[in-house]
């Protein structure tokens, strides 16, 4: 209990401040850039890093995954991560970076682990736009906003391992009543923040199947933003801004501003307050959890369990009386 305590007041105090801590590893030389590029995950992530050990392959195993390894007595699936993004190791797969969240635990295999550097989510800046596909969902400055700063690609750890999950969350939607009756106002939308493109799809096909209307957005700052502009437009319209903001559904880990930040801000308006903020995160663990109730969420559901989530929402929404 001391340690889980320990654990939740360190993570507060970098969430506090908008911060976070990144593992800076190596996957080797990129084909298309001929040098090998620094690549980054959130600790909040990883259970713990050892050396690669033996791995057994899996007969029909899907592309990119090595095997499992047992570790400790557990049977944990490693995935080829230079592989995956298209990277050679130059000296070899390494080391095991072994994660938790969504509640599942795989390992990663990486050529070289080289840092754990504190940043600010400022630092980080989205790299939809910039690269192809959706294995990057930003960039983050190491050195700060200085010239030349070095640069690491952040990993969209959900879109790579949603895909070798058997189910999406989706396939068991119960639509007989989770999104029937909650009775919003006809204006009412879900303001959802997450900047995972996959996870956004993911949550637009979630909440389109319940029937609850949403507007996505990228970032913590972007849905602040769009926050204001909605309540701006209520009061403009002699609404309030329950009116058109049911609830706030937000992602922990964002480039600019984090889920933790946006949702204390939230909670600390006068103008805002009385709106439900619902964590829709991958970060799962007590620790986690423990922190998500300290900045004033109203509840937390991990991702992708759509059923899950419909039930939350109706518990924490307030219907029209």
């Amino acid at each position: 209990m001391d340690d889980l305590q320990n654990d939740v007041d360190e993570r507060s105090h970098l969430t506090e401040s908008n911060k976070f801590e990144m593992l800076v590893f190596r996957l080797g030389q990129a084909a298309d850039a001929g040098h090998s590029e620094l690549y980054g995950m959130n600790v909040f992530k990883i259970r713990e890093i050892v050396r690669m050990s033996p791995v057994t392959a899996i007969a029909d195993s899907l592309p990119h995954m090595l095997g499992v390894v047992n570790l400790r007595g557990e049977m944990i699936p490693v995935i080829d991560l230079p592989s995956l993004v298209g990277c050679i190791p130059e000296t070899g797969l390494n080391t095991l970076i072994v994660t938790e969240f969504a509640r599942s635990t795989q390992a990663f295999a990486v050529e070289e682990v080289e840092d754990i550097v504190r940043l600010e989510w400022s630092d980080v800046l989205s790299a939809e736009g910039c690269v192809a596909g959706t294995s990057i969902t930003s960039f983050a400055r190491l050195d700060g906003n200085v010239p030349h700063t070095r640069l690491a690609q952040v990993l969209d750890v959900e879109a790579i391992v949603c895909p070798m999950a058997p189910d999406d969350g989706l396939s068991d939607v119960d639509t007989g009543h989770l999104g029937i009756g909650l009775n919003l106002h006809p204006d009412a939308v879900i303001l959802a923040a997450d900047d995972s493109l996959l996870a956004r799809r993911l949550i637009e096909q979630a909440l389109e199947t319940l029937g609850i209307p949403v507007v996505m957005t990228k970032t913590g700052k972007e849905a602040w933003e769009r926050l204001n502009a909605l309540a701006d437009a209520a009061e403009a319209e002699g609404q309030t801004v329950r009116d058109k903001v049911a609830l706030v559904l937000s992602d922990l880990e964002m480039p600019e501003m984090d889920g933790f930040t946006l949702t204390r801000l939230i909670k600390k308006s006068q103008r805002f307050n009385a709106i439900p903020v619902v964590i829709h995160s991958s970060l799962s663990g007590a620790a986690n959890e423990e922190l998500v109730k300290r900045t004033g969420a109203d509840a937390y559901v991990a991702k992708f369990a759509a059923n899950e989530l419909g039930a939350t929402i109706r518990t924490v929404v307030r219907p029209l009386s």
